[in-house]
């Protein structure tokens, strides 16, 4: 017998999860802006800085600062230990939806 998949706890949380799917969309080595994320999501910068933050401690994004003429861009980027923790975490998650039918 096997026991209950175990979901990750840093993607787990509905705000971190919705940030992980749409950053896994992109292609390997893609980005998208900071502000273009949260527009996507309809987060505040406050809110989702937050969730980027702990997501980026567990090194499943990377967060890049540069200037774009004299405006600063933050850009965003699901990194492959990233990939691999969703692709885990969505195997776990229709496991345990599997074994619910």
């Amino acid at each position: 017998m096997t026991g209950v998949p175990q979901l990750d706890p840093v993607i787990h949380a509905q705000a971190r999860l919705r940030v992980t799917a749409s950053l896994a969309t992109l292609g390997e080595g893609d980005r998208i802006t900071f502000s273009r994320l949260q527009e996507l999501l309809d987060m505040t910068a406050g809110n989702l800085s937050t969730h980027l933050r702990k997501l980026e401690d567990a090194e499943y994004v990377s967060i890049t600062k540069s200037f774009e003429r004299r405006t600063p861009v933050t850009h965003v980027e699901l990194t492959p230990r990233g990939r691999r923790a969703f692709a885990e975490y969505t195997e776990a998650l229709r496991d345990l939806l599997g074994g619910a039918s």
